[in-house]
């Protein structure tokens, strides 16, 4: 798959995973001796070192640990000076920007159940975000706002939630990446899609417990957002919780069950991308997909090269 996923990046299209620190990996991706210690393998080591050796098969990786807290220009540099230059990065950005309530959840300490007076805090987002990624812009391939679920409380209707967006938008430093990705299905409307295309700002097709399939968002009109940038993630099967998800694929080492409209909505966006020379095409596959997210990878490289064959 490395020469694969090398010749899709020269073209454009970009595939990668959602993180990469999964001991699952081991034996397949990643070579369990460059990581041992007394003939064991040392968590500690892998996780600092196995981004390099990520590197050397895949050309792009979200990284989900920017979305629970912002990255310090350090922390960037160490992630940039593991992978080679033609390597990019997706990132999600820090939810203090994009939750309008702190969920009841612990890691929220004393704001949690409170109402976030950061929420869509443009002027907080560049200076804690991006300009940490200032150092390495070369490597930035998307930043992508993640919106949870919305509930009553939060917006009666779909079409403040997209004014208000359209304000952030609005304010937000031109030339870099962007990219919006939703949690209510109710919300991909016209207006919303408009949004976006007016900021350059791509819609994040994404694979969602309470979303509509990728195939399915790729299929509604306007969700072409941006003519030079798709991005999708592929997190869940519609339909399956979370947590579900994680007790029934972990460790990761191997796909549980197949979800072939997943793989063929890659697939398309895969070969969409090669047909379009000027678009950089960026997708995110998990493993809580099915089980493997090496694999699934794979089966949607195969998929979109067969694509090609029957064109």
């Amino acid at each position: 798959m490395k020469s694969q996923l090398a010749a899709l990046a020269a073209q454009g299209v970009y595939l990668g995973t959602s993180s990469w620190k999964y001991e699952g990996w081991l034996g397949s991706l990643y070579s369990p001796e460059r990581y041992e210690y007394r003939g064991k393998v040392a968590r500690t080591r892998f996780e600092r070192d196995c981004l390099k050796e990520y590197a050397e098969v895949f050309k792009t990786v979200c990284v989900d640990a920017a979305y629970y807290t912002f990255p310090s220009e350090k922390y960037l540099q160490g992630l940039a000076d593991q992978v080679p230059e033609d390597f990019r990065f997706g990132f999600k950005v820090t939810d203090a920007i994009t939750l309008k309530h702190y969920p009841n959840l612990p890691r929220f300490g004393i704001k949690a159940g409170h109402p976030n007076e950061e929420f869509l805090n443009a002027d907080l987002f560049a200076q804690l975000f991006l300009h940490p990624c200032e150092s390495i812009r070369t490597k930035v391939g998307i930043l992508m706002f993640e919106f949870s679920r919305f509930w009553p409380g939060d917006y009666q209707h779909g079409r403040d939630f997209v004014a208000d967006l359209d304000a952030f938008l609005g304010k937000l430093p031109k030339g870099w990446p962007y990219g919006v990705e939703m949690r209510n299905k109710q919300w991909l409307a016209p207006e919303y899609f408009a949004c976006l295309a007016r900021h350059g700002v791509t819609h994040v097709y994404n694979s969602w417990d309470a979303m509509p399939s990728v195939a399915e968002q790729m299929a509604l009109p306007g969700s072409l957002t941006h003519p030079e940038l798709v991005a999708a993630r592929f997190l869940l099967k519609p339909g399956r919780k979370y947590e579900e998800a994680v007790q029934s694929f972990q460790p990761y080492d191997g796909i549980k069950e197949v979800y072939a409209e997943g793989r063929e909505a890659g697939a398309k966006l895969i070969a969409d991308g090669l047909k379009t020379p000027r678009r950089k095409t960026m997708a995110f596959v998990n493993n809580r997909l099915e089980g493997n997210a090496l694999d699934t990878t794979a089966a949607m490289i195969a998929g979109a090269v067969e694509r090609q064959r029957a064109a």
